[in-house]
């Protein structure tokens, strides 16, 4: 239930739910007081129309009444036995924490066997197993798609987890580490510490890594600065760095684009990329078997359409 700053909060919402409870029932005893005996003609609203259609002031129907007085009782006793009078839990004290709780204990019950089941394989044994990828599959639906794609293709910012190109290492303890403690990758904006000459030669150089064509000239100049400013992080060669997250510049993969604008914005302004940590809520059992989906899309292929047979479903 929810904890008010002050006590008058608490009662202003139970005067307002009996209160409101009360208007109701008054309202309806005043609408519904018209009564017509035996011989009287109805009283009429006042309103006529073509000269002798008027509007009568009929009472309610005996059965439409109840149903309102039926809706009240209801509510009544719903406030009775649910929360809804301010911090009053109801009777049978009821919480969505508690219904949450009762829900998951329920789940685990049921499905930890089979989770425990996967845990004592290896990553890459799990990953030729149909029934444990259709498992991580929908893991990786319900948790990882919404970033990078229902098919792991990514998108502007996320990583394909589909081309072998790893930021910070595609080995099955890597993959275990990203999703656990998620990642933090940083580039700093040069934008102010470099001329706007000095990062277009740069951009242009990198683009040249992965084969692009350049301008001698521009090359030679790209060249020196970036041996000067970026080969530290993303290696001579350009080859990136696992260890820092830093990417392969030279392999025609771009996370952000690899356009000379596109280069040319990530290096004015930096790029910051976070993945959250899914280690507190997903568990070790579950982390598994999604990295070992994420890992048989480059290492085995796709075997999530694969019919799994009816022992997963019994299970």
């Amino acid at each position: 239930m929810t904890d008010f700053e002050t006590p008058i909060m608490n009662w202003l919402i139970i005067g307002g739910t009996i209160g409101g409870i009360a208007f109701l029932l008054f309202l309806i005893r005043w609408m519904s007081g018209t009564t017509i005996k035996p011989g009287e003609s109805p009283e009429t609203m006042g309103h006529v129309w073509d000269g002798d259609l008027a509007e009568y002031n009929n009472p309610l129907p005996g059965w439409w009444l109840k149903m309102f007085y039926l809706t009240i009782f209801f509510g009544v006793v719903y406030l009775i036995l649910f929360p809804g009078l301010g911090t009053f839990k109801g009777i049978l004290g009821w919480t969505s924490t508690g219904q949450y709780d009762k829900e998951m204990a329920h789940a685990e019950e049921t499905y930890a066997p089979l989770f425990e089941s996967f845990m004592r394989q290896e990553i890459p044994a799990l990953a030729t197993d149909p029934k444990a990828i259709e498992v991580g599959r929908r893991l990786y639906l319900n948790y990882c798609a919404t970033c990078h794609g229902s098919d792991a293709g990514g998108v502007r910012g996320f990583p394909n987890l589909r081309d072998h190109d790893w930021l910070y290492g595609g080995e099955p303890e890597k993959l275990v580490e990203t999703i656990t403690n998620g990642r933090s990758g940083l580039m700093p904006a040069w934008d102010g510490i470099l001329k706007h000459e000095d990062i277009f030669n740069v951009a242009n150089y990198v683009r040249s890594l992965s084969g692009s064509p350049i301008d001698s000239t521009v090359k030679l100049k790209g060249e020196a600065i970036y041996q000067t400013n970026c080969a530290a992080c993303h290696g001579l060669e350009g080859g990136g760095n696992q260890m820092m997250g830093a990417p392969n510049l030279a392999d025609n993969i771009w996370l952000y684009g690899g356009s000379q604008q596109r280069v040319i914005d990530t290096i004015v302004g930096g790029r910051n990329g976070k993945m959250p940590a899914h280690g507190a809520f997903l568990g070790e059992a579950k982390i598994h078997l999604l990295a070992a989906y994420i890992y048989s899309l480059t290492n085995v292929g796709d075997l999530s359409e694969q019919p799994i047979g009816e022992d997963l479903a019994a299970q």
